[in-house]
């Protein structure tokens, strides 16, 4: 597999976008890297809230398909780098941390996990969408060169929440 590209690195306000109340269209491949594209399609709710002065945020989202989860996202001041650990009430197993930050309005963030047994490489894409929209993308790859997207959530900012 060929490496992780370079960690981008970021800024402790990369995330002062998204906190507040937002609802959540939700697009997930129904099986990954199969060659599949074959979508379940379900909304979701998400509040975000900062912690020890901006080093650090909570997303909690609570999905239409009876399952909550929790992003845990941590600001490396010295590496001027976030780290992004994710949980969810199916597995209530803390997953591999994703690493990197933002360039204007574009973030990115790479890790390690495994898939179907399989390790992957693993991007998260953040797009800023101006102060009420985002996008949050996830992909996957086997050899570090050919990327799958496998959900993409499209966040609105419900009104009056920041």
């Amino acid at each position: 597999m060929k490496p992780l590209p370079p960690l981008p690195t970021g800024d402790v306000h990369d995330f002062d976008f998204l906190m507040g109340e937002w609802t959540c269209v939700n697009r997930k491949l129904k099986q990954r890297l199969t060659g599949s594209d074959d979508w379940d399609v379900f909304t979701s709710r998400m509040r975000c809230q900062p912690h020890l002065g901006g080093l650090s945020n909570v997303e909690e989202t609570v999905f239409e398909r009876g399952f909550s989860g929790m992003a845990l996202r941590l600001f490396d001041a010295k590496e001027r780098r976030w780290s992004i650990h994710w949980i969810d009430s199916r597995h209530a197993v803390l997953q591999p941390p994703v690493h990197g930050g933002f360039t204007g309005d574009h973030g990115r963030f790479y890790g390690e996990d495994t898939e179907g047994g399989r390790p992957v490489q693993v991007v998260f894409h953040w797009t800023r969408q101006g102060h009420d929209r985002a996008r949050w993308e996830q992909a996957f790859s086997l050899d570090g060169e050919t990327w799958e997207t496998n959900w993409v959530m499209d966040f609105t900012r419900v009104p009056d929440t920041v």
